[in-house]
């Protein structure tokens, strides 16, 4: 969007909240929604930043006998907050303060939709935050899971889905220190696979792609005595995503899948039923699949992910180079093939 017409909108919206043939109440309302105009799919983050300062004109409208009016407009000022690019754990902060304030009213006057979706922006605040040390974890698993309550599967299949998703990825984030790590692998392992019964592969492609591939992480990553079962199972997944994950349409997801399946196939054997026979074969395909995720990471200017599927293949050049005498020329073969 032009500075210009920015510029105007943002005109336009003062104008209305100055509009004395309406009440203070509509006029608050004009102004949250062309905010809301403003926040979606903004452009730039100058389109954010104006949506915020919009909200906070409405707030300073509001009456304060519109209680539920002045929920909305918290609510929606805490999303505009959360997705401001570059502003970091100040704005992250200040998200959370508005979604706090917000939930109670919205569950006390509030559509429970109204309220399902503030909480899962309040977990999704959180988690950004605990990631930085900053939150607790556990508070925003126990802000989906509320949400749950009404974005079920049956009514609300795409935010069922994407709580799903967020479920997982918090389970994930708590460090594995403690005797409860095992099952928490488990309920990641567990909310994927309850995601992929509503998202299916024509209706919901990148969606379904993008829960295949984290199923396949969290498979493969997981502290499990079956390690080759949840192997075999992670490529599985990784090969559904790549169904969707395409050189030639989506590039950097293709780089990322096939890296991630390159993990996989480093620690599998090529018989699992015989893991004593090695796997030369995987290496070499996953030392194939780091040079070509390498290749397109480069291209793309993601120069930190070319230099980290970069080391792994030279890793497993040295293995296969460290492999007895009488199989190396054989290994090197499958390598370069």
């Amino acid at each position: 969007m032009a500075i210009g017409r920015l510029a105007d909108e943002v005109q336009t919206a003062l104008s209305a909240a100055e509009d004395t043939s309406a009440t203070a109440a509509e006029r608050a309302e004009m102004l949250m929604e062309i905010a809301m105009g403003l926040q979606h799919r903004p452009k730039t983050p100058d389109q954010l930043q104006a949506a915020v300062e919009l909200y906070d004109k409405a707030l300073a409208l509001c009456p304060d006998r519109e209680a539920l009016l002045r929920g909305r407009i918290t609510a929606r000022k805490g999303t505009a907050l959360q997705a401001m690019p570059g502003g970091g754990a100040a704005s992250l902060e200040r998200a959370r303060a508005a979604l706090e304030e917000a939930i109670p009213i919205l569950r006390d006057l509030g559509r429970p939709e109204e309220l399902a979706e503030a909480e899962i922006n309040f977990g999704v605040v959180v988690q950004s935050l605990a990631a930085a040390g900053l939150a607790r974890i556990t508070d925003a698993i126990a802000a989906y899971q509320r949400a749950l309550r009404t974005f079920d599967r049956r009514r609300h299949p795409k935010e069922f889905a994407i709580l799903q998703n967020n479920l997982a990825t918090a389970f994930l984030s708590i460090p594995f220190t403690d005797e409860r790590a095992k099952m928490r692998e488990a309920l990641a392992v567990q909310a994927f696979e309850e995601a992929l019964k509503v998202v299916d592969l024509i209706d919901h492609p990148s969606e379904y792609a993008m829960l295949q591939n984290n199923l396949g992480n969290a498979l493969q990553y997981a502290s499990s005595s079956h390690t080759v079962e949840n192997n075999l199972r992670a490529l599985d997944a990784y090969g559904e995503a790549l169904r969707v994950r395409r050189r030639d349409t989506a590039p950097l997801e293709y780089a990322n899948t096939i890296a991630n399946k390159a993990n996989c196939l480093w620690n599998l054997p090529d018989q699992p039923d015989h893991p004593e026979r090695g796997n030369r074969a995987n290496l070499a395909q996953a030392k194939a699949c780091y040079a070509e995720a390498r290749e397109i990471f480069m291209a793309k200017g993601e120069h930190e992910r070319a230099r980290i599927v970069a080391e792994a293949a030279t890793q497993i050049e040295r293995e296969l180079l460290a492999l007895a005498p009488s199989n190396q020329m054989d290994a090197l073969a499958e390598a370069s093939s």
